[in-house]
């Protein structure tokens, strides 16, 4: 049975740029195809990790043409579509679905604190388009909680196949697999993703898998095999990484991370660099111990 193209490990993927800011769609292609090598199962263009809020409108549907044609067959790609509003974002999805991405993944409104009815209305219109969506909690950005009982709404009514949980509570999980049954679950925060696991996730939607994937999937695999041992060691090895999802300067730290792998990591258009001066030794040394610990498939 094929699985759903928003299960699995799926990465929120980081962009390159050249020197002149403009975007390395070359190196990017690359990318996404190393990261199929590597055993994950698709990539999520156009997240806040891809930067997508600093790009052009031109620059962010080749982002999404450009995954599409490097991901290998049974790949997904499933881009975030989120916009200041849903009419945008419904534009957003409808060229996904031209380029044949299977779904896609959304935000609630984010330039309000929207209560319940904005929220349904928002994925409502989005849901227009035809192609199944993600929804994406993220309350600490965008100052809206997709609760469980909401997300039950959403799912009663078809508007979403799925979350990426990003409110970094575990205990979320019983709670919408209770309220929601048949709503997948799918952790969204690297550095609670074995919890989310243990308690029935079938995807995870991370940003480290694009420095260290291999690891990665074998994290996701051993924990959605039981193999608990397996999964406490790594991740207790890869946590001093993976908790830098869940930062503020998490761009920043997932590429230097992909620098110190010998991936296309670089600089970020959209944010300055604002370190405390231990920062990046800390993240340089700890990748590096991470890819000896865990075997070299990770930095080829």
């Amino acid at each position: 049975m094929e699985m759903a193209p928003w299960r699995g490990v799926l990465v929120a993927t980081a962009l390159p740029f050249h020197a002149d800011q403009g975007i390395d769609f070359g190196a990017y292609a690359a990318h996404v195809g190393w990261l199929a090598d590597n055993g994950c199962h698709g990539v999520v263009p156009n997240g806040s990790l891809g930067e997508y809020q600093a790009l052009s409108s031109e620059e962010r549907a080749s982002v999404v043409r450009t995954a599409v044609q490097a991901a290998p067959d049974g790949f997904a790609v499933v881009p975030g579509v989120s916009a200041y509003g849903a009419d945008e974002a419904r534009r957003w999805t409808e060229q996904a679905a031209e380029e044949g991405c299977p779904a896609v993944m959304l935000l609630p409104p984010t330039t309000y604190r929207a209560d319940e009815a904005a929220v349904l209305a928002h994925y409502r219109e989005v849901a227009k388009a035809g192609l199944p969506i993600v929804a994406y909690n993220n309350p600490m950005d965008t100052r809206v909680d997709l609760t469980p009982d909401l997300l039950r709404r959403l799912h009663d009514e078809g508007l979403i196949v799925a979350v990426k949980e990003f409110s970094g509570d575990a205990r979320r999980a019983y709670q919408i697999a209770e309220t929601a049954p048949g709503l997948d679950i799918l952790a969204g925060a690297d550095d609670v993703a074995l919890e989310f696991l243990i308690a029935g996730a079938v995807g995870w939607i991370g940003g480290y898998q694009n420095a260290i994937p291999a690891s990665c999937v074998r994290l996701y695999e051993a924990a959605t095999a039981g193999d608990l041992r397996t999964a406490v060691l790594l991740y207790r090895a890869l946590h001093p990484l993976l908790r830098w999802d869940s930062r503020t300067e998490f761009v920043q730290a997932i590429k230097l991370s992909m620098d110190v792998a010998g991936r296309p990591g670089g600089f970020t258009r959209s944010r300055a660099s604002r370190w405390p001066p231990p920062t990046p030794r800390v993240i340089r040394t700890t990748t590096e111990r991470v890819a000896r610990g865990q075997g070299t498939a990770d930095a080829q």
